[in-house]
């Protein structure tokens, strides 16, 4: 049996007041995949990745176009729970943004909010998330300590973590290994290498070696447009647009 789409978007648009941001951009991302969006800045990778789950909402004069969905619900149905939409969806930011507070606090932070009370479940939880992530190992004795004092790469993974801990169905990663350093960037790329066996893993990125590194598939956009989009290993061997093979080559961008 052929194996449905995770996210589905289909002819979709998305406007800034009056600028057209996403340009009738039609792609299906899978589970237990990862796709990275690639292009050069400002062509709209960020702003498609923040549809997802609804992070452009916080803009004024937003609007969409088209489908875009997720295991076949509109994410901008009106009557969507967007409180919902962000447990199913989690978000991993550019430069790692923990909370001022115990290591332990930041992983447990998502649970608190969505009401878990029980001591027990929200340690078991806060463990496993750690570990998910890679973490644990290097944090088990100091889970009291201010989560500041990580280096940025452990900072990073602490985020994974965090996100980690609703349960999410989707991870979306917004250039996760741009602040770090080589080390802890190979770190992240283990980590969502084996985090894709149980999430539908979306990743912005500006690295294209790291895009061929992890990804299964590649979406190469261009000024809001998609350009092409197939499995990452045809798109950076054999592309099928000039524009494509330009960009990756780098003769722009």
């Amino acid at each position: 049996m052929p194996v449905k789409p995770k996210i589905t978007v289909k002819d979709f648009s998305f406007y800034y007041g009056t600028m057209k941001v996403i340009k009738s951009v039609t792609v299906d991302m899978y589970p237990e995949n990862v796709t990275s969006i690639i292009g050069p800045s400002g062509c709209g990778k960020s702003t498609l990745l923040r549809c997802f789950n609804r992070m452009n909402d916080l803009i004024p004069g937003i609007r969409a176009e088209g489908k875009a969905m997720i295991d076949g619900q509109d994410i901008f149905d009106p009557d969507l729970d967007v409180v919902e939409l962000r447990k199913r969806v989690g978000m991993v930011f550019q430069k790692p943004n923990p909370f001022p507070k115990s290591i332990f606090d930041n992983v447990a932070y998502g649970l608190r909010v969505n009401a878990v009370t029980d001591k027990i479940a929200i340690e078991n939880k806060v463990e496993h998330s750690l570990k998910a992530a890679a973490l644990w190992d290097e944090v088990k004795d100091r889970l009291k300590e201010n989560a500041l004092n990580l280096s940025g790469g452990q900072q990073q993974r602490l985020c994974v973590a965090r996100a980690l801990a609703v349960e999410p169905e989707i991870i979306l990663m917004d250039e996760p290994a741009s602040a770090l350093d080589p080390i802890a960037t190979a770190k992240i790329e283990e980590l969502i290498v084996e985090l894709k066996k149980n999430y539908t893993i979306v990743i912005v990125t500006h690295n294209m070696q790291q895009a061929a590194r992890i990804s299964d598939n590649t979406a190469f956009l261009m000024q809001g447009e998609l350009i092409e989009y197939g499995k990452t290993a045809e798109i950076f061997t054999k592309p099928k647009k000039k524009l494509t093979e330009d960009y990756i080559t780098g003769r722009f961008g």
